[in-house]
């Protein structure tokens, strides 16, 4: 599918009813589009059945609690409405986005208690995230930016306003011919890509940044249980970045990233090894089982 992602066919849910793809628009005045209050989700379909679906809906009214915003619509209101998306549009393969946020109101400050609030529901085909990196590895800037601290703002939502950097810094990124970035955290710690959670390897055993200022994925958490069943050690700590250059293998977890291997990080060089294939090939049988 290619070309805009406003001119398309298709329908989209929104606020309960199906509406023509290009006809899913907002007013000027949305709050969400000046003030960034709005929380989504990334979704993936393998076989027409999404991944986790549930637990995504549940981060969904999470997200949404830290906004200081409620979603009207239940869990299994949700879940009912994206196997709708899916089946009105033929798809079974397929990204799913979730997203709610305060619309225009009577309130058109930063304050925004008595607009109303919505959500939409869209999916469409959606190949491999970073295109033939699944087989050669990414390669990663590093960002200038750094991931805040929990004491700036509702890190563990999945919410608009935290990828402002990850758009700036991926532009930066691509813009210097790699795939994506890598950011620090507030302490200069090793956190996370624009989109990905990561993971070293060193010694057969697997490190990665602790997630106690950035979003724990869904995908991370799965990543992170197939390899205990593996009885694989996993070190869920905090990672200085010069230890990058002793980690033999690195790799990215995300739902639209899925699990992709990384070739190189800055002047740091990693191998697609034994174990970064098995993850990536374990996952993908995992969500289509």
């Amino acid at each position: 599918m290619a070309g805009s992602y406003a001119d398309r066919d298709g329908k989209i849910w929104f606020n309960g009813q199906m509406v023509d793809w290009r006809d899913a628009n907002v007013h000027i005045l949305t709050h969400a589009m000046h003030y960034a209050s709005s929380v989504f989700e990334g979704e993936r379909a393998y076989n027409g059945k999404i991944f986790l679906s549930r637990a995504h809906s549940e981060r969904l009214h999470f997200s949404a609690g830290e906004l200081d915003f409620q979603i009207p619509y239940t869990v299994d209101e949700i879940e009912a409405a994206k196997q709708q998306v899916l089946a009105v549009n033929g798809l079974t393969d397929a990204y799913v986005r979730a997203v709610a946020w305060r619309g225009a109101g009577e309130d058109m400050g930063v304050a925004s208690a008595r607009n109303p609030v919505h959500l939409a529901i869209a999916a469409w085909e959606w190949g491999a995230y970073y295109g033939d990196a699944k087989f050669k590895g990414a390669k990663l800037d590093i960002s200038k930016w750094k991931r805040p601290s929990p004491e700036t703002i509702p890190v563990h939502a999945k919410a608009a306003g935290l990828y402002m950097i990850c758009t700036t810094s991926k532009h930066a990124a691509e813009a210097k011919g790699c795939a994506d970035a890598l950011f620090m955290d507030y302490r200069g710690l090793v956190a996370e890509a624009t989109g990905a959670n990561i993971f070293f390897v060193k010694d057969g055993e697997v490190h990665t940044p602790k997630p106690d200022c950035f979003l724990n994925g869904l995908t991370r958490q799965t990543v992170i249980g197939m390899l205990k069943e593996r009885q694989i050690p996993v070190h869920e700590r905090h990672i200085e970045p010069a230890e990058m250059e002793g980690f033999e293998q690195c790799w990215l977890t995300g739902t639209a990233a899925e699990v992709t291997p990384v070739g190189q990080i800055g002047d740091y060089n990693f191998e697609v090894g034994a174990l970064t294939r098995d993850m990536a090939e374990s996952y993908e049988k995992l969500v289509r089982a």
